[in-house]
Parts: C-alpha cells; sequence; structure tokens
C-alpha cells in the first residue's frame, strides 16, 4: 500500500451533517461570527481539513504556516469558506465509509482533539495546532477504507479500526499506518512541516533523531481517546500507558488522565470545541 496511490485523486471524505448545517446557516448571516464559525469548523475532521488546506494553498501566500482553526479563518476569504461548506452540503464528500461507524469515528475524532489541546498547554505547545492535528489525525483511516476497502475489510476481522493496536496491525499488514497516509495529505495541501511530521511519526513518537513534540502529544491524546473507547480497566490503563512518550514530554499517567473522558455511553454527545 503507497500513499501516493491512495491519494492520487482528492479523497472525498466525510463532513457531519450537523456541522455542514450550523455552517451554512451561520456563513448566511449578514456578519457571520468568527468565533461561533471556529467552534464549528472545529467539530468537524474533513471540513477543518479543508480550512487548513486552503488557508496554506498559494493563493494566500502562506504555505506551510497556517496550523491552527482559527488563524485559517482570519486568513481565509468568506466567499472560500462559503463554497467549502456548500460542497460538503451538495454531497462532496462520501455519505459512508465501508467498514467504518461514522458516529463513532467522529466523537473520536473530537475527544483526541480535546486531550491533545488539554495536553499541548501542559507542555506550552501551541494548543490550536494540536487540536487541529488531533482532530484531523485519523483522516487516513477513511481513506484507506474508501480507496482499499478489501485490504481494510481483510485488517478488520482481527482489528477494529478504532482499537488500540489498529496503527501497529496495519504497519505490520501494509508497512504503513492510517496516520502517515494523514501525514501525506497534510504535505500534499501545503500544511506546516511541524503538522505533517507529528501526523507521520504519532505512532512511533520517539524513534528517529529529531523527535518532534507534537508526535509525543498525539500519541498520548489517541492512547487516552482509545483507551476511553476500549473501557479499559484501571490496571489496563497503567499497564498500557505509554510511560516512556510522556516521561519525554514531562508528563506522567495522573496528568494525562485527569482530563475528563468523553461519556462514550452518550450516542447524541458533542463535544465543544474551539
Amino acid at each position: 500500500m503507497d500513499p501516493k496511490d491512495l491519494l492520487a485523486t482528492p479523497p472525498a471524505l466525510p463532513s457531519l451533517p450537523r456541522a455542514v448545517a450550523l455552517l451554512s446557516a451561520e456563513l448566511a448571516a449578514p456578519a457571520p461570527r468568527l468565533r461561533r464559525l471556529a467552534q464549528l469548523f472545529a467539530t468537524d475532521p474533513q471540513l477543518a481539513a479543508q480550512l487548513l488546506r486552503e488557508a496554506n494553498a498559494p493563493l494566500y501566500q502562506l504555505p506551510g504556516r497556517i496550523g491552527g482553526i482559527a488563524e485559517a479563518l482570519v486568513v481565509v476569504a468568506p466567499a472560500r469558506l462559503q463554497s467549502l461548506v456548500a460542497a460538503a452540503r451538495r454531497g462532496g464528500g462520501a455519505r459512508a465509509v465501508p467498514g467504518i461507524d461514522l458516529a463513532q469515528f467522529w466523537r473520536y475524532s473530537l475527544e483526541t482533539a480535546r486531550m491533545a489541546r488539554a495536553l499541548a498547554a501542559m507542555v506550552r505547545y501551541s494548543p490550536s495546532h494540536a487540536y487541529a492535528a488531533g482532530l484531523v489525525h485519523a483522516l487516513g483511516l477513511c481513506v484507506i477504507h474508501l480507496r482499499a476497502p478489501q485490504q481494510a475489510a481483510a485488517l478488520q476481522v482481527r482489528c477494529a479500526p478504532l482499537a488500540p493496536e489498529r496503527a501497529f496491525e496495519e504497519q505490520a499488514a501494509w508497512g504503513l499506518n492510517h496516520a502517515q497516509v494523514t501525514a501525506a495529505l497534510a504535505r500534499q495541501w501545503h500544511w506546516p512541516a511541524a503538522l505533517a511530521d507529528g501526523l507521520a511519526q504519532m505512532h512511533q513518537p520517539l524513534q528517529g533523531a529529531a523527535s518532534e513534540p507534537l508526535a509525543g502529544l498525539l500519541h498520548l491524546a489517541v492512547w487516552r481517546a482509545r483507551a476511553g473507547l476500549a473501557a479499559l480497566g484501571e490496571r489496563e490503563l497503567a499497564v498500557s500507558f505509554p510511560a516512556e512518550t510522556a516521561l519525554a514530554l514531562g508528563l506522567d499517567i495522573d496528568m494525562v488522565l485527569q482530563q475528563e473522558p468523553i461519556d462514550w455511553s452518550q450516542p447524541g454527545m458533542q463535544a465543544e470545541a474551539h
């Protein structure tokens, strides 16, 4: 499996219908509220990714410099925002992804983003960049399931898409994992190098001579989100905790676990994002 093949044509990724509807209404107002727009874009991985893609396009002469949702909204013209949302409203993205529960996927992405932001604040990394990276990190999972559904289905027999060990099963089976596919998207769309590198390294954040701090933050955020989804008990949390990664960032298990997790038993829950 090669990211170049997976991304040879722009992937039509799914958007959260509620986010699309609320953004459409806000952008139709005489004076759309920037804070409200930021909140809404920050609830949807696909729309956030498209926003970052647009903000880093050559048109705005800032390629590789815009890594947060709020700063992207300052750059992108309102007419282009309307075009992005209109494309999603018209069905420009997939309505379903084989093998993925999209409601669960969206909630998991929000949880990872929220955790990444909270941990970033503890280590003086940009919370807005960490949030954006956490929100979009699993888009590569959708790309794989859409572009290579047979391979994805074969792997899913032994490992669910959001299982804690999924990235390592992908690496063993295909020689790459879904976060590396997202990283390839990030590079293709001219996102900041730190975001792309953090995504590429997040499942093995301590490897390489120049480890990107964002990779460690994402690694911990993903561990926390997937542990919550899997309803791991106290002992399982302690055994599976990525202690070396946390130590490298000056964190410990109590600091990571003190963030209140999503209640996965509430299917209609929506997290507020900034």
